[in-house]
Parts: C-alpha cells; structure tokens; sequence
C-alpha cells in the first residue's frame, strides 16, 4: 500500500482503521470502538477497554520467547560505563520497584515525580509507575527547585523517585539538595522519596521520608501488572505555558499504547528486535515517546546516552554508538546536529566509523533548516528525515513514513500529513488561505489516538489554550504553509512570524538564508519594535569553528543574501556575531526571550533554560546595536 492508500484509508474510516491499530497490542479487554465523542470537543480513544502500558512494552515479549534479547543499552561517554538489559532482567527490576511502591501505599490513580538522569533506572521508575496504574510525571533531572516545586504542587505526587545526581562533562549536577528545596518550597508534600545512589555523588537521606534505591525493594514481592481503561491517565508532562504557568499535558493509555505502536513500523520502520535510537533526554516528550515506551513496545532496542552531541568526548561520539550498536534508525533534533557540524564541518569524524546498519536519520524539536539536512545528506548518504510533532501530540503530526512508502524529499519540509491528522492553514478569521500562503496551522478535531487527552486540573485552560481560537480546530500555535502536492513546510511559531510595514513575515524563512552562509554554524532570527515599520528582522550568527573572517563583512553578505533570496519587503539590515544562542535544555532557541531583551521589556526566566549566563552575551550584542536599552 502506497501512503496515499494509507491515508485515504483512514480518512475514510477512522474507526476501523485505529481498530485495526488496536489489534497489534495487548488488551486484558478489547474496546468496544476506537473514539469515543460524548463530551466533544474533548474526544477519548478506546475508553473502555482493559490494558496496561507495561505489560505491553515488557512482559509480553519475555512471554513470547524474546525475554534474552536486549531491551535496553545504556551508554554513558561521561562515567564510561556501557550495560545492556534484556527484556527479562527488565521485567524482574520492573516488578521488583512496582511492587515496593506498592507496598508503601501507591496505587493506581496516584502520581509519582521522577527526577532522574539519562540512566536505565529513570525507565525503570517510568514502567513500574505504569506497571501499577500510577500516573507518572517526568521533571528534567536538575531543573530548578522552584520549578520542581511548582510541579509537586500541581501535580500532588504521593512519592517522588530520584537520583543523588546527574553528569555533565566536567560537573556534577547535585539533585539531592534541590529536591529537599523543592519540597520544602511546595505547599503539597509528597509522602516519600527513593534515591538511586550513583557511585559519583551519596546523597544524605532523611530519615523516615528518604529510602535508598536497592534497600526499598529488599524482600518485596514483585507486583503483577494492574489492567487499566483506556482512557486511565500514564503520565503527565509538564510543557512551558505562556503565562509561565507549567501547563501539565495528559497522555491516555490506550491511545498512547495504539499509537506509538503504529509509528514504529509506519514512521521509523522499526520491527522487533531492530536497534532504535533517540538522543533525548526522558525529561522530554522524545524521551518519553520513543527512549522509553515506543521501542519497548514494539519489541525493539532502545539506547538511553548519557552525554552531548559534542564534548563527550569528542564531535564523533553519534557515530561511534551508531556503528558499535548497528543502529537502524537514529532520531535527534537539528541543534545537536548543528553542534556536530560546527565542531566537524567537513564531516571527518563521521568518515572514522561505519555505518552500514543506518537507514535514516530523523529530525524533530525545531525546524530543520535545509543547510544542516544538506550537510547530513552528503555525509551520511542516507535518508535524512525532518518530521514535526509537538509535546502535546505526542507523536508526529507530519512526517515521511518511510515503513510505508518513502516519499521524495523536500528539503525544509517535514513531508505530509499522518493518519489521524488532518491539517489546514488558516487565516486570522479561521479561514482556509490558499497553498503557498503562510498561516496559522490548526489539526480538525477529534486529534488522534495518543495525543494530549486534556491538561492536568486545568479543563478551561485546556480549551483556551488549544480550542477556543478556531472552533473544530486544535491550534498548533506554528504557521507555516502547504504546497500543492500537501506538503507542509513549518515556518515559526505563530509568535515568531514578524510583521514588517503590513507584511507578514516568516523568520524561519530568514533563517534558512542566513544558514545557508557558508561560515554561519548556526543562527536565529527575531522581530524587534520598530517606530517606522512596526517590526524589524534582527539576525544572531553562531560561526564555523576556525573561522577567522572579518565579522562586518559576513554580516554584509548575509544582508545582501536575504535581499536576494527573500527580498527588499523583508528590511533585513540588522545582524551580529554571537558566540553561542540561548536554548532550552531540549535545543528550542528562546526567540521570545532575546525579544523581549531587545525591546527592554520585563522577562521571566525560562525554566529550561540550559545556560542564564548566555542572556548577558545576547544583551550586550543587542547593546551594540542600540537595542536592549536598560
């Protein structure tokens, strides 16, 4: 079947197609139908049915004689430390912490926060949570105790797992006395906590509240898997909200479950028993789509990387792994291979290793500017696959699903619409504008199966956040445009899209001018207030490592370049050469934040913020452009 068929399909059933989705996982109850629409536009996804997360991503395939093969591979460049997991270990230490959670009292509705780094544990924690009908909410390892804080009280966890601490590659980040902080700042306070004692750092419990990892499960009989609806919660995670109130997005655990399944085969054609990797961090959605359940799931190796795209130890270590674990399919988001392609602009590391067993490279998290897929293209020689999806859906909303049929690439697109999803780009009125035309993207309702189910205690901030823009419409808050053969091309945030004397433009689009630089590693374009034209397109340039050109004049080609390319309308005139871009812990540049700056508007500072100190750069170079007054 072509995509096309695929689609159509779909379209033309929705019920049936996800049925037939349904039958490749595991139900303790099959559901009656797949969509359930009584309280529109707040749909659910086989509500009644019987199912559990766990024993589909574990027990079934140690039941089905797989339980030998490898599970997970863990691979830390930082400790040095590689270990793998088979299906079988994975269920007895699954078991094991499930039933000593168990046994202090958690059941299935309550939520545990997991605080953990890139360990095999932070899966483990995930699964028996999951094992035992506990919601889960995964908070990055080392955020801030406020932010930490903030989520305790929302999300009001009986218990919360987490480890003495996380590695960076010349540090120790002390998670212990942020999570006394936290818990000290929160109103709610959770009625334990287990700590996984790394060898690196012993944190000093407190008696009576504090249980230490191994000693918490001594003796515990391992708990069996509870079977819950369709419709029961697996977790919660939190996204950053405009309000800079965390907005707790709900996953359901049918949908979710029918859904990942889907993908593996359809999108990243993975079958069971193939090596996956997705360089992300369980903090994220990544992490939680396709380090922890996806694979698992589909029966497949999932690698958890303890360590950076460069620096540990070196602009290779990508390729090292891939090679060493013969991996089939490789997702990462762009700034990290924009991170390699600065440091290693010919490619010279990649040509160290061999990686034959690589299919495809997958990009999501940002957009994918067509300089970088360039790059990866010509050093790599397989497929490079850009596809867009949000915290909020869960999985991808357009891709190339290369398990049905690979569609020609078109660089700067992250291809067609996938089943389940049917997309349009709207005016500000919610009218349809034509293909070519930029616009809001909104998804028809009902969105499908493993997407967001609502947020956590928060149904009107639900509706005003995603619905109430354009009614029928889930408000994506990207623009972008789609061309004639439906391809979809994801321009900015809705934010990001600048509006120049009356002219709406895109700053992705400028972006992709000013990567194409030859000695531009990386860039970001924002709007900053201008008197005359209402806003004015301001450029920040990473460059190449080793270049040593004159910066006034790499200014003055990228201006000329964006005059070409884009045109007189754009009035890019502004630019300058900074060192490093401010970026969450995930690699999403805060356009908002360094516009705020430039205008000298208050900020908050982002909670994901991976380095505060990179705001003082951005602000002196605006500085010296007039900008950021005080």
């Amino acid at each position: 079947m072509t995509y096309q068929d695929v689609y159509e399909g779909w379209k033309a059933d929705p019920d049936k197609f996800w049925m037939e989705a349904a039958e490749e996982v595991h139900w303790y109850r099959k559901p009656s139908k797949a969509l359930f629409d009584d309280k529109a536009p707040i749909y659910e996804w086989f509500s009644d049915g019987l199912t559990n997360t766990c024993y589909n991503a574990v027990d079934r395939h140690v039941e089905a004689g797989r339980g030998d093969e490898l599970a997970i591979m863990h691979e830390s460049p930082i400790t040095h430390a590689t270990k793998g997991i088979t299906y079988r270990e994975l269920q007895t230490r699954v078991a094991s912490l499930a039933g000593a959670l168990k046994m202090r009292g958690v059941e299935k509705g309550d939520r545990v926060i997991i605080y953990m780094p890139m360990i095999p544990e932070a899966l483990e924690a995930m699964l028996a949570c999951a094992r035992i009908g506990a919601i889960h909410s995964v908070v990055f390892g080392g955020f801030a105790a406020h932010e930490l804080a903030v989520r305790i009280d929302d999300c009001t966890p009986k218990a919360i797992i987490a480890a003495s601490s996380g590695l960076e590659p010349n540090r120790v980040v002390h998670y212990k006395p942020l999570l006394d902080q936290a818990i000290e700042m929160a109103g709610h306070k959770p009625e334990f906590c287990v700590i996984f004692q790394r060898e690196q750092e012993v944190a000093k419990l407190i008696e009576g509240r504090d249980f230490n990892w191994h000693g918490f499960q001594y003796g515990v009989k391992p708990a069996d898997c509870v079977p819950v609806e369709g419709n029961h919660p697996a977790y919660i995670l939190y996204t950053s909200g405009t309000t800079g109130q965390p907005k707790g997005v709900v996953r359901a655990t049918g949908g979710h479950l029918v859904a990942l399944n889907w993908t593996m085969k359809n999108i990243y054609n993975i079958e069971p028993g193939d090596r996956f990797w997705a360089a992300s961090d369980v903090g994220w959605v990544v992490g939680h789509s396709y380090i922890c359940y996806a694979p698992l799931i589909k029966g497949a190796q999932t690698i958890v990387f303890e360590g950076k795209p460069v620096g540990t130890p070196h602009a290779g270590v990508f390729w090292r792994i891939i090679q060493n674990h013969r991996v089939k399919s490789f997702f990462t988001a762009p700034t990290a291979l924009r991170a390699i392609k600065r440091e290693d602009p010919k490619g010279e590391w990649i040509k160290r290793y061999r990686l034959h067993d690589l299919q495809a490279l997958f990009l999501a998290g940002e957009r994918a500017d067509p300089d970088t897929i360039k790059w990866a293209q010509q050093h790599l020689n397989v497929p490079v696959i850009d596809h867009w999806w949000q915290t909020e859906t869960g999985w991808a909303i357009a891709a190339n699903p290369i398990g049905i049929e690979e569609l020609p690439v078109k660089i700067g697109s992250p291809s067609v619409a996938m089943p389940g999803y049917e997309i349009d780009i709207l005016d500000e009125a919610g009218h349809p504008v034509e293909n070519g035309e930029l616009g809001a993207i909104a998804i028809r309702l009902p969105l499908p199966p493993g997407t967001l189910q609502g947020l956590w205690n928060a149904e009107a901030r639900f509706r005003k956040s995603y619905l109430d823009t354009f009614p029928g419409y889930y408000e994506t808050g990207d623009a972008g445009i789609k061309d004639e053969d439906g391809y979809f091309y994801i321009m900015a945030r809705t934010d990001d899209v600048i509006n120049v004397a009356g002219h709406r433009l895109s700053t992705g689009a400028m972006e992709e001018v000013l990567a194409a630089h030859p000695d531009v590693a990386e860039c970001a374009v924002i709007g900053v207030a201008d008197e005359l034209k209402g806003q004015m397109p301001l450029g920040f340039l990473c460059l190449n490592k080793g270049c040593d050109r004159d910066h006034a004049e790499i200014v003055s080609e990228v201006v000329r370049d964006v005059r070409n390319e884009i045109g007189p309308v754009a009035a890019f005139k502004l630019a300058c050469v900074v060192d490093r871009l401010p970026k969450t812990r995930s690699g999403k540049i805060l356009r908002g934040t360094m516009v705020k700056i430039a205008d000298g508007q208050p900020f908050k500072l982002p909670a994901t913020i991976d380095d505060p100190a990179i705001l003082d750069e951005i602000r002196a170079a605006l500085q010296g452009l007039g900008y950021a007054k005080e």
